[in-house]
Protein backbone atom coordinates (compact mmCIF):
# COMPACT_ATOMS: atom_id res chain seq x y z
CA UNK A 1 0.00 0.00 0.00
CA UNK A 2 1.52 3.34 -1.22
CA UNK A 3 0.78 6.25 0.48
CA UNK A 4 1.51 9.81 -1.08
CA UNK A 5 1.99 12.59 1.67
CA UNK A 6 2.18 16.51 0.53
CA UNK A 7 5.47 18.08 1.11
CA UNK A 8 3.83 20.51 3.30
CA UNK A 9 2.74 17.41 5.74
CA UNK A 10 6.33 15.57 4.92
CA UNK A 11 7.61 18.80 6.25
CA UNK A 12 5.62 19.14 9.69
CA UNK A 13 5.94 15.55 10.54
CA UNK A 14 9.79 16.17 9.85
CA UNK A 15 9.78 19.48 12.14
CA UNK A 16 7.81 17.79 15.17
CA UNK A 17 9.77 14.76 15.16
CA UNK A 18 13.10 16.49 15.03
CA UNK A 19 12.38 18.70 17.85
CA UNK A 20 11.62 15.07 19.60
CA UNK A 21 15.08 14.19 18.86
CA UNK A 22 15.84 17.63 20.04
CA UNK A 23 14.46 16.78 22.98
CA UNK A 24 16.15 13.54 24.01
CA UNK A 25 19.40 14.55 22.26
CA UNK A 26 20.47 17.62 24.56
CA UNK A 27 19.55 16.12 28.25
CA UNK A 28 22.15 16.54 30.83
CA UNK A 29 24.54 13.56 31.09
CA UNK A 30 26.40 13.28 33.86
CA UNK A 31 30.17 11.77 33.67
CA UNK A 32 30.83 8.79 35.18
CA UNK A 33 33.82 6.58 35.13
CA UNK A 34 32.97 3.09 33.74
CA UNK A 35 32.97 -0.28 35.74
CA UNK A 36 35.33 -3.24 35.04
CA UNK A 37 34.22 -4.92 32.20
CA UNK A 38 31.90 -8.12 33.44
CA UNK A 39 33.41 -11.77 32.80
CA UNK A 40 31.05 -13.88 31.52
CA UNK A 41 30.47 -17.88 30.86
CA UNK A 42 31.02 -19.46 27.19
CA UNK A 43 27.28 -19.15 25.46
CA UNK A 44 24.55 -21.75 25.57
CA UNK A 45 23.62 -24.51 23.08
CA UNK A 46 20.74 -21.54 20.78
CA UNK A 47 17.21 -22.61 21.09
CA UNK A 48 14.77 -22.44 18.37
CA UNK A 49 12.14 -19.98 19.75
CA UNK A 50 9.19 -22.34 18.66
CA UNK A 51 6.18 -22.29 16.91
CA UNK A 52 4.63 -19.55 18.90
CA UNK A 53 7.08 -17.01 17.60
CA UNK A 54 8.47 -18.71 14.11
CA UNK A 55 6.35 -19.63 11.35
CA UNK A 56 6.51 -21.30 7.94
CA UNK A 57 8.06 -18.20 6.07
CA UNK A 58 10.97 -16.50 7.02
CA UNK A 59 11.63 -14.82 10.45
CA UNK A 60 14.52 -12.82 10.54
CA UNK A 61 16.11 -9.48 12.45
CA UNK A 62 15.23 -10.25 16.30
CA UNK A 63 15.48 -6.60 18.84
CA UNK A 64 14.48 -7.20 22.37
CA UNK A 65 13.13 -4.49 24.38
CA UNK A 66 14.98 -3.00 27.53
CA UNK A 67 12.49 -5.15 29.78
CA UNK A 68 12.78 -8.02 27.86
CA UNK A 69 8.64 -8.90 27.77
CA UNK A 70 8.56 -7.31 23.72
CA UNK A 71 10.39 -9.28 21.08
CA UNK A 72 10.26 -7.55 17.84
CA UNK A 73 11.15 -9.20 14.23
CA UNK A 74 11.24 -9.67 10.83
CA UNK A 75 8.66 -11.81 8.87
CA UNK A 76 7.26 -12.39 5.36
CA UNK A 77 4.20 -14.71 7.05
CA UNK A 78 0.80 -14.06 6.02
CA UNK A 79 -1.21 -11.58 7.29
CA UNK A 80 1.19 -8.68 6.76
CA UNK A 81 0.98 -5.49 4.81
CA UNK A 82 4.26 -6.08 2.39
CA UNK A 83 6.70 -8.88 1.34
CA UNK A 84 8.39 -8.01 4.99
CA UNK A 85 7.12 -6.27 7.40
CA UNK A 86 7.94 -5.77 12.01
CA UNK A 87 5.97 -7.34 13.85
CA UNK A 88 5.99 -8.09 18.01
CA UNK A 89 5.62 -10.81 20.01
CA UNK A 90 5.14 -10.03 24.28
CA UNK A 91 5.57 -11.78 27.22
CA UNK A 92 3.95 -11.12 30.82
CA UNK A 93 7.20 -11.96 32.54
CA UNK A 94 11.13 -13.01 31.07
CA UNK A 95 10.05 -16.07 32.65
CA UNK A 96 6.87 -16.48 30.86
CA UNK A 97 6.28 -18.01 27.16
CA UNK A 98 5.85 -15.63 23.98
CA UNK A 99 2.45 -15.11 22.65
CA UNK A 100 0.96 -14.93 19.13
CA UNK A 101 3.03 -12.44 16.96
CA UNK A 102 1.05 -9.18 15.94
CA UNK A 103 1.77 -6.66 13.30
CA UNK A 104 2.79 -3.74 13.88
CA UNK A 105 -0.02 -1.85 11.67
CA UNK A 106 0.32 0.59 8.80
CA UNK A 107 1.82 3.36 11.23
CA UNK A 108 5.28 1.19 10.32
CA UNK A 109 4.75 -1.30 7.72
CA UNK A 110 3.58 -0.37 4.16
CA UNK A 111 3.39 -2.78 0.89
CA UNK A 112 6.80 -1.82 0.47
CA UNK A 113 9.89 -3.52 2.81
CA UNK A 114 9.91 -2.63 6.52
CA UNK A 115 12.84 -5.35 8.23
CA UNK A 116 15.43 -5.90 11.01
CA UNK A 117 13.71 -3.21 13.89
CA UNK A 118 16.43 -2.00 16.63
CA UNK A 119 15.10 -0.45 19.86
CA UNK A 120 17.12 2.94 21.63
CA UNK A 121 17.31 1.85 25.25
CA UNK A 122 14.82 4.38 26.86
CA UNK A 123 11.70 2.65 24.86
CA UNK A 124 10.87 5.58 22.68
CA UNK A 125 12.77 5.11 19.35
CA UNK A 126 12.15 2.33 16.23
CA UNK A 127 14.83 2.12 14.11
CA UNK A 128 14.24 0.13 10.82
CA UNK A 129 15.06 -0.75 7.09
CA UNK A 130 12.35 0.36 4.38
CA UNK A 131 12.62 0.80 0.59
CA UNK A 132 9.33 3.13 0.72
CA UNK A 133 9.12 5.82 -1.83
CA UNK A 134 10.78 9.11 0.11
CA UNK A 135 14.30 7.58 0.73
CA UNK A 136 17.41 8.33 -0.90
CA UNK A 137 18.53 5.12 -2.23
CA UNK A 138 17.61 1.29 -2.78
CA UNK A 139 17.49 0.85 0.76
CA UNK A 140 17.21 3.68 3.92
CA UNK A 141 17.06 3.54 7.56
CA UNK A 142 14.26 5.25 9.49
CA UNK A 143 12.97 5.73 12.86
CA UNK A 144 9.88 6.18 14.40
CA UNK A 145 9.14 7.72 17.60
CA UNK A 146 6.34 6.37 20.81
CA UNK A 147 5.40 8.52 23.55
CA UNK A 148 4.36 6.04 25.96
CA UNK A 149 7.68 3.24 26.17
CA UNK A 150 5.30 0.38 26.82
CA UNK A 151 2.85 0.89 24.05
CA UNK A 152 4.14 -1.25 21.22
CA UNK A 153 1.35 0.02 18.96
CA UNK A 154 2.18 3.70 19.46
CA UNK A 155 4.65 3.86 17.22
CA UNK A 156 4.24 7.88 14.83
CA UNK A 157 4.73 7.63 11.29
CA UNK A 158 8.20 7.04 10.38
CA UNK A 159 11.05 9.56 9.58
CA UNK A 160 13.67 8.84 6.73
CA UNK A 161 17.18 9.61 9.13
CA UNK A 162 18.70 11.94 6.54
CA UNK A 163 21.77 11.98 4.10
CA UNK A 164 23.86 11.81 6.84
CA UNK A 165 22.83 7.96 7.32
CA UNK A 166 21.42 6.81 3.99
CA UNK A 167 22.76 7.19 0.11
CA UNK A 168 21.68 6.32 -2.85
CA UNK A 169 23.21 2.73 -2.19
CA UNK A 170 21.88 -0.43 0.46
CA UNK A 171 21.95 1.09 4.12
CA UNK A 172 20.35 -1.26 6.61
CA UNK A 173 21.09 -3.04 9.49
CA UNK A 174 21.20 -0.02 12.08
CA UNK A 175 21.45 -0.16 15.83
CA UNK A 176 21.33 2.81 18.56
CA UNK A 177 23.89 3.17 21.66
CA UNK A 178 23.03 6.19 23.94
CA UNK A 179 26.51 6.99 25.27
CA UNK A 180 25.66 7.50 28.87
CA UNK A 181 29.61 8.64 29.50
CA UNK A 182 28.41 12.22 28.25
CA UNK A 183 29.26 11.61 24.46
CA UNK A 184 26.92 12.11 21.64
CA UNK A 185 24.25 9.16 20.90
CA UNK A 186 25.92 6.78 18.27
CA UNK A 187 23.97 4.95 15.34
CA UNK A 188 25.89 2.03 13.71
CA UNK A 189 24.80 0.88 10.23
CA UNK A 190 25.56 -1.32 7.17
CA UNK A 191 26.09 0.19 4.24
CA UNK A 192 27.49 -1.04 0.71
CA UNK A 193 28.47 2.55 -0.51
CA UNK A 194 31.72 3.04 -2.43
CA UNK A 195 35.08 3.39 -0.41
CA UNK A 196 33.78 0.69 1.82
CA UNK A 197 36.26 -2.20 2.90
CA UNK A 198 34.27 -4.54 0.81
CA UNK A 199 30.67 -5.73 -0.32
CA UNK A 200 28.81 -4.42 2.82
CA UNK A 201 30.58 -2.58 5.78
CA UNK A 202 30.10 -1.42 9.38
CA UNK A 203 29.69 2.70 9.52
CA UNK A 204 29.10 4.87 12.58
CA UNK A 205 27.19 8.66 12.46
CA UNK A 206 26.93 10.68 15.57
CA UNK A 207 23.41 12.03 16.64
CA UNK A 208 24.28 16.02 16.28
CA UNK A 209 22.78 19.08 19.25
CA UNK A 210 19.99 19.31 16.43
CA UNK A 211 18.71 16.16 16.77
CA UNK A 212 20.07 15.13 12.86
CA UNK A 213 22.83 12.89 11.84
CA UNK A 214 25.86 13.38 11.05
CA UNK A 215 28.43 12.08 8.13
CA UNK A 216 28.77 8.40 8.50
CA UNK A 217 32.28 7.38 9.20
CA UNK A 218 33.58 3.55 8.52
CA UNK A 219 34.75 1.36 11.36
CA UNK A 220 37.83 -0.18 9.89
CA UNK A 221 38.90 -2.53 12.70
CA UNK A 222 35.36 -4.56 11.82
CA UNK A 223 35.66 -4.74 8.02
CA UNK A 224 36.82 -7.18 5.61
CA UNK A 225 36.42 -7.59 1.78
CA UNK A 226 33.59 -9.30 2.75
CA UNK A 227 29.79 -8.90 4.07
CA UNK A 228 30.31 -7.29 7.30
CA UNK A 229 26.22 -6.75 8.88
CA UNK A 230 24.22 -5.47 11.81
CA UNK A 231 26.59 -4.25 14.21
CA UNK A 232 24.96 -4.24 17.97
CA UNK A 233 26.36 -2.51 20.52
CA UNK A 234 25.64 -3.90 24.23
CA UNK A 235 24.31 -1.03 26.03
CA UNK A 236 27.60 -0.11 27.87
CA UNK A 237 29.21 0.18 24.60
CA UNK A 238 32.25 -2.64 25.37
CA UNK A 239 31.06 -5.88 23.39
CA UNK A 240 29.65 -5.31 19.72
CA UNK A 241 27.52 -7.92 17.73
CA UNK A 242 27.63 -8.41 14.32
CA UNK A 243 27.46 -10.96 11.19
CA UNK A 244 29.71 -11.77 8.22
CA UNK A 245 30.29 -14.65 5.82
CA UNK A 246 34.25 -13.67 6.00
CA UNK A 247 35.94 -17.18 7.27
CA UNK A 248 34.26 -19.03 9.87
CA UNK A 249 32.23 -21.69 10.65
CA UNK A 250 29.51 -21.63 8.21
CA UNK A 251 28.13 -19.29 5.40
CA UNK A 252 27.49 -16.45 7.54
CA UNK A 253 28.43 -16.56 11.53
CA UNK A 254 28.42 -14.18 14.43
CA UNK A 255 31.13 -12.37 15.58
CA UNK A 256 32.04 -10.29 18.51
CA UNK A 257 34.36 -7.36 19.36
CA UNK A 258 35.29 -5.66 22.41
CA UNK A 259 36.70 -3.01 23.79
CA UNK A 260 38.12 -1.34 27.77
CA UNK A 261 36.76 2.11 27.36
CA UNK A 262 33.85 3.36 24.45
CA UNK A 263 37.14 5.75 23.59
CA UNK A 264 38.85 2.66 22.36
CA UNK A 265 39.29 0.80 19.14
CA UNK A 266 37.36 -2.23 18.66
CA UNK A 267 39.02 -5.27 18.89
CA UNK A 268 40.30 -7.95 16.40
CA UNK A 269 36.58 -9.55 15.77
CA UNK A 270 36.10 -13.14 17.40
CA UNK A 271 33.32 -15.82 15.98
CA UNK A 272 31.18 -16.65 18.38
CA UNK A 273 32.36 -20.41 17.56
CA UNK A 274 30.71 -23.87 16.64
CA UNK A 275 28.01 -24.09 19.47
CA UNK A 276 26.44 -21.13 18.42
CA UNK A 277 27.71 -20.68 14.60
CA UNK A 278 26.26 -23.78 12.51
CA UNK A 279 27.41 -24.51 9.03
CA UNK A 280 24.27 -22.99 7.65
CA UNK A 281 23.56 -19.14 7.88
CA UNK A 282 23.15 -17.58 11.44
CA UNK A 283 22.95 -14.00 11.09
CA UNK A 284 21.43 -10.35 12.76
CA UNK A 285 22.37 -11.19 16.51
CA UNK A 286 21.27 -8.47 18.98
CA UNK A 287 21.75 -8.73 22.52
CA UNK A 288 19.68 -7.79 25.57
CA UNK A 289 20.07 -5.62 28.58
CA UNK A 290 20.73 -7.98 31.16
CA UNK A 291 23.94 -8.45 28.84
CA UNK A 292 23.33 -12.41 29.05
CA UNK A 293 21.06 -12.89 26.54
CA UNK A 294 21.71 -13.22 22.57
CA UNK A 295 19.04 -13.62 20.12
CA UNK A 296 19.62 -13.89 16.61
CA UNK A 297 18.30 -15.71 13.27
CA UNK A 298 19.36 -19.13 11.71
CA UNK A 299 18.31 -21.62 8.65
CA UNK A 300 19.80 -24.41 10.72
CA UNK A 301 17.49 -27.80 10.43
CA UNK A 302 14.98 -26.70 13.12
CA UNK A 303 15.41 -30.18 14.91
CA UNK A 304 13.76 -28.61 18.39
CA UNK A 305 10.99 -27.20 16.07
CA UNK A 306 9.45 -29.99 14.41
CA UNK A 307 5.98 -27.90 13.95
CA UNK A 308 5.23 -24.80 12.34
CA UNK A 309 8.99 -23.41 11.60
CA UNK A 310 10.10 -22.15 8.47
CA UNK A 311 13.42 -21.36 6.40
CA UNK A 312 14.96 -19.08 8.86
CA UNK A 313 14.03 -18.79 12.21
CA UNK A 314 14.31 -17.09 15.79
CA UNK A 315 17.01 -18.43 18.06
CA UNK A 316 18.50 -17.48 21.43
CA UNK A 317 21.68 -18.22 23.53
CA UNK A 318 22.79 -16.93 27.02
CA UNK A 319 25.70 -16.77 29.18
CA UNK A 320 26.21 -15.95 33.28
CA UNK A 321 28.44 -13.29 34.77
CA UNK A 322 31.26 -15.27 36.49
CA UNK A 323 31.52 -13.60 39.66
CA UNK A 324 34.75 -12.30 41.22
CA UNK A 325 37.35 -12.89 43.06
Amino acid sequence: MERRISKNRAIARFTFMLRALILLGIGVFTASPLASAPRFSDWSAPQNLGPMVNSASVDVGPAISKDGLSLYFTSNRPGGFGNFDIWVTQRDSVDSPWKQPVNLGPAINTGALESIPALSRDGHWLFFNSDRPGGFGMVDVWASYRFDKLDDFGWQPPINLGPGVNSAFLDQGASFFENDDGGSPLLFFGSDRPGGSGLLDIYVSERMADGSFGNAKLIPELNTSRNDQRAVVRFDGLELFFFSDRTGVGNDDLFVSTRETVDDAWSEPMNLGPTVNSAFRDVQAYIASDRETLFFASNRPPADCPLGCGSFDLYVTTRTKIKGP
